[in-house]
């Protein structure tokens, strides 16, 4: 019997609660676990018709699925996620029949926005475990993607995806996950699995959804235990796209529009496209170029500013190309601004180092201290890799800081006109404390162009 059934002839949730002497809240929590806590079973064998079978059996169903003791597939199994060290999650699969994705499982602590989430370039060769337990609820639409395909590699999630129930959705996460050739499993306990990244860090894991329904659980951990990781690695050329314009700007933007843009070439590591809406909202005329982009490239355009984007993987292997074309653009005295990977990036090519993350930081509730100011601000992030303060040389000052775990989220040149935050300004979750930063990179800009104007006058 399951917990849904068990429920119900215990007479429903006010009834079963009042039975046990917990709140509805808690029965709510039951059948999200999918199982009573044996503490509550004399009062539920009173019940005519519940038997001990009965709660046995809804226990050892879930305790099969989420705390596996062998190789055998529990019933209801059709996917499962296997983790480098052995260990292994039973789950039901939905989305697309995939033979195996491997990449490293992180969470991300986010209530709201999976589709960005998904779409986010700076989840490739990642498998995102949602710690939100209602993911799929408000389906997708064709607004929601913050690029043009899926990036990360497979969800996990705790309840199965629902009947999407929102105005604005077009398509149920399981066809849209069909589309971008995507599996996910659901069934999952992801608290467990949180608490184990949160302990041992982020793992390399592999996801799989047979389409017949076969697992050879054996060849499944020597393909996760082989993938080499995400240190070392670049995804970059994977995720950027071609050099293109970009005019559109953010949703509902109330801002009035300038008549004097700002030129800004954007390097596209991996950019969301809310980051271009930003720049555009804060008055920037963009061309954007793809990451893998020469100096020579850049200037060619003669902007008045390059910005250095988001993007996936390690800030070291990406390094090696993109940081002679950031030199080059200091040396050309051009203001720079960098996020994310491009705060890395960015650091880099200052003459400082980067680090991978004991834990990666994910979420929409990051809060970061601005140390010119010493205003806390709420702020969106993704990132497995930091900037190491000690590498920064003396012409570089550390501007933010993480009030988590006191990793650097932002830095300025002293010597040059260049910043960057380690967070995700555009992404809005305070709703509107970071994005003074665009409007800084604008200032520098609006600074450098009187400049000019008057040194002509003056001439």
């Amino acid at each position: 019997m399951n917990i849904d059934s068990l429920i119900t002839k215990a007479g429903g949730a006010a009834e079963i609660a009042q039975l046990t002497g917990v709140t509805t809240e808690a029965v709510r929590k039951w059948r999200q676990a999918g199982m009573v806590p044996t503490k509550h079973w004399p009062a539920l064998l009173h019940v005519p018709g519940i038997t001990l079978a009965d709660l046995n059996e809804t226990s050892e169903e879930t305790s099969a699925m989420t705390h596996p003791t062998d190789d055998t597939p529990p019933k209801g199994a059709t996917a499962v996620l296997v983790l480098a060290d052995g260990s292994h999650f039973w789950g039901r699969g939905f989305g697309a029949f995939n033979e195996g994705a491997v990449g490293e499982l992180c969470f991300s602590t986010g209530m709201t926005g999976y589709q960005e989430t998904l779409t986010d370039p700076s989840f490739a060769g990642q498998i995102i475990t949602f710690t939100f337990p209602h993911i799929g609820n408000v389906g997708t639409n064709g607004d929601d993607d913050e690029a043009p395909t899926m990036a990360a590699l497979g969800l996990v999630v705790k309840e199965d995806v629902t009947a999407p129930a929102n105005w604005r959705s077009t398509q149920a996460l399981q066809e849209w996950l069909k589309a971008h050739k995507r599996a996910g499993i659901s069934g999952v306990d992801t608290r467990g699995i949180t608490r184990l990244l949160r302990d041992k860090g982020p793992q390399n894991a592999l996801l799989f959804y047979p389409k017949d329904g076969q697992f050879d659980l054996t060849s499944l951990r020597k393909k996760a235990a082989e993938w080499p990781g995400l240190e070392g690695m670049d995804l970059v050329k994977e995720v950027a796209q071609p050099a293109r314009s970009w005019t559109k700007t953010t949703w509902h933007n109330t801002r009035p529009e300038r008549a004097v843009k700002r030129r800004v070439v954007a390097l596209d590591y991996g950019a969301k496209d809310n980051i271009l809406r930003s720049l555009v909202a804060a008055g920037c005329e963009v061309h954007v170029l793809p990451g893998t982009a020469t100096g020579e490239e850049i200037l060619a355009l003669k902007p008045e500013g390059v910005f250095l984007s988001n993007g996936p993987a390690d800030p070291a292997a990406t390094a090696v190309y993109a940081v002679p074309a950031i030199q080059a653009v200091m040396e050309a005295d051009i203001p720079v601004f960098g996020i994310c990977l491009g705060h890395q990036l960015l650091a880099r090519a200052l003459g400082g180092t980067t680090y991978k993350l004991e834990r990666g930081h994910r979420g929409a509730n990051q809060p970061v201290k601005d140390l010119t100011t010493g205003r806390v601000e709420i702020t969106s992030q993704n990132h497995g890799f930091a900037v190491d303060e000690k590498s920064l040389p003396d012409t570089v000052k550390v501007t933010h800081v993480s009030l988590f775990d006191g990793s650097n989220e932002g830095l300025a040149s002293t010597v040059k006109e260049a910043f960057s935050v380690q967070y995700h300004p555009e992404a809005s979750p305070g709703p509107t404390d970071s994005f003074y930063l665009f409007e800084r990179f604008v200032a520098v800009m609006d600074r450098r162009a009187a400049a000019r104007t008057t040194s002509k006058a003056g001439a």
